[in-house]
């Protein structure tokens, strides 16, 4: 378990984050360019190590009924990764993703080597994998598009 000094350490290493110190020693960290109302990372870092991290809009993370996960047993790596895609998550589209996204009926974003984003849209019937502004496949299942997006090597935000 790394120590509450290594666990700030490694968040505070994103700039984009701005500490805010609340009760009994703990912290948050706020992501104030957020697209939503939820601006909270990290949430109440405890100097015994305890504390959560936002994980509402992705996948693959056991969260609680508010979206966050305990981050307690996290390695430095771990840690890293799920503060960086808290973040993604949180982040404002980029004009070309408002551009792709229009009137979509669901919408996910995956991430890939090198840290490519592709966004997987659900629009007239179909799933479409977008790079950019550029369609990249389209399926007629959720399943074959999470199937192509896994083998390529991304994973859900």
């Amino acid at each position: 378990m790394l120590t509450f000094e290594e666990k700030i350490a490694v968040i505070e290493s994103f700039t984009e984050l701005e500490r805010k110190n609340v009760s009994l020693g703990r912290v948050n960290y706020h992501y104030e360019q957020s697209a939503y109302d939820k601006k909270t990372v990290v949430y109440h870092l405890h100097p015994n190590g305890n504390g959560f991290v936002y994980a509402g809009h992705l996948s693959g993370y056991d969260t609680d009924e508010r979206g966050l996960v305990n981050i307690r047993d996290f390695t430095a790596e771990a840690l890293r990764s799920i503060v960086e895609a808290s973040i993604r998550s949180l982040a404002p589209k980029t004009v070309q993703e408002q551009a792709v996204a229009g009137d979509a009926e669901i919408e996910e974003r995956w991430t890939g080597p090198d840290k490519q984003t592709l966004v997987l849209l659900y629009e007239n019937e179909l799933w479409c994998v977008y790079a950019g502004l550029n369609l990249e496949a389209a399926f007629e299942t959720y399943g074959e598009a999470e199937d192509y997006l896994t083998e390529e090597g991304f994973s859900r935000q």
